[in-house]
């Protein structure tokens, strides 16, 4: 302690010594601006600690521990003075003494929402337990620049109302898990107009959402219209529309207003009825869609298994692709890895028109990573 002029970043889960004790402690601790640690230390641990750590910017929390509540966390977070951002990991295995581990912990942070500007908290699926408290308090982080949250929250209408009211001025990454398209455009439609990232998984909304096929194409359109006319700085983007000439019309205008545009993750609503010619029909109508109109930094396309292309049109793509950005693909369909599909791939590869070709067999999600890519 006594060679460390001033400690900066501390990743507690390597170290059990009660480090406020030694000499020099109270000197160096103040200072500290970043802690990473996990529930498995004892509660006394974090007291400590608060009594001299009460400047930290990053806070970064494993919940590893049978699923209690750690109270002494809990007190850690209360006396910050400008927590900026925050994340929570869930990585436990034993349910059978589930004590709810979250309420205390974000009853804190909701007295941290004036300074709180990155929250980003991974739940891990409990049977019978719903996330009601995140539900509530979620409006309240008004300044947040970042939101990530990955667990299955459902918003009653009263809900989306609020959230539909409550403006994001600094907003500029979305990421939740299964919700409904009705929710992003809610957030969406008063973000402050900074959105560069919006990311979901569009197969949960599908399996959650969808009850009434003309509900969901009009939300989808919504949605579309909502992000061209309200993020004109958006970059990455996940997007699930239904197989309708108006929706893929409302695409392509998206395409052409929304310049920044450099990755879009689309899938198309399956209602079941779709034949394989139909699925050809997709995949020329979106090849066609962005030789037409994709802005020109475009870099990535991640499409859904609703869209099949055949070799002659895949190539008439490539080709009509040539002298833009080198483009990342990437696939839930097997049909690419046939030999017909790698040799066509690989000569555009060499061509240096095609970055990078992936077929996904675990899905074409963004994931935590692209936040901060």
């Amino acid at each position: 302690m006594r060679k460390c002029p001033e400690l900066k970043y501390f990743d507690m889960r390597s170290i059990q010594h009660q480090i406020f004790y030694f000499p020099e402690a109270k000197v160096r601790l103040e200072s500290l601006c970043e802690l990473k640690c996990d529930t498995y230390v004892n509660s006394s641990y974090f007291y400590g600690l608060s009594r001299f750590c009460q400047c930290i910017q990053k806070l970064v929390i494993f919940n590893i521990e049978d699923s209690i509540p750690n109270h002494g966390i809990v007190r850690l977070i209360e006396v910050q003075k400008n927590l900026k951002h925050f994340e929570w990991k869930d990585n436990f295995y034993n349910y059978d003494n589930f004590e709810d581990p979250y309420e205390e912990i974000l009853l804190a942070l909701e007295k941290k929402a004036e300074s709180l500007n990155y929250l980003s908290i991974i739940f891990q699926d409990v049977e019978d337990y719903e996330h009601v408290l995140i539900q509530r308090i979620l409006p309240k982080f008004y300044k947040l620049r970042v939101l990530f949250i990955s667990a299955s929250l459902w918003f009653t209408d009263q809900q989306l109302n609020q959230l539909k009211m409550q403006v994001y001025h600094e907003l500029e990454i979305l990421y939740m898990d299964e919700n409904e398209l009705n929710f992003y455009s809610n957030i969406i439609e008063n973000s402050g107009g900074r959105l560069k990232k919006i990311l979901f998984r569009p197969y949960d909304i599908i399996s959650s959402e969808i009850e009434d096929y003309h509900d969901f194409d009009e939300n989808s359109l919504n949605f579309i219209r909502k992000v061209y006319e309200n993020c004109p700085s958006i970059e990455y983007l996940s997007i699930l529309i239904s197989p309708t000439k108006e929706n893929f019309s409302e695409l392509e205008k998206l395409l052409k207003i929304c310049q920044n545009l450099k990755s879009l993750l689309i899938v198309i609503l399956d209602n079941y009825d779709d034949t394989h010619e139909d699925f050809l029909g997709y995949g020329n109508e979106l090849l066609e869609i962005l030789i037409r109109s994709a802005p020109i930094n475009f870099k990535e396309i991640r499409f859904g298994r609703e869209f099949k292309f055949s070799l002659k049109s895949l190539e008439k793509f490539l080709e009509n692709w040539r002298g833009r950005r080198a483009l990342s693909l990437f696939t839930l369909d097997s049909i690419f890895t046939s030999d017909d599909y790698t040799k066509l791939i690989n000569k555009y590869k060499d061509d240096k028109v095609i970055k990078d070709f992936n077929y996904c067999i675990y899905g074409i999600n963004y994931y935590i990573d692209d936040l901060i890519t």
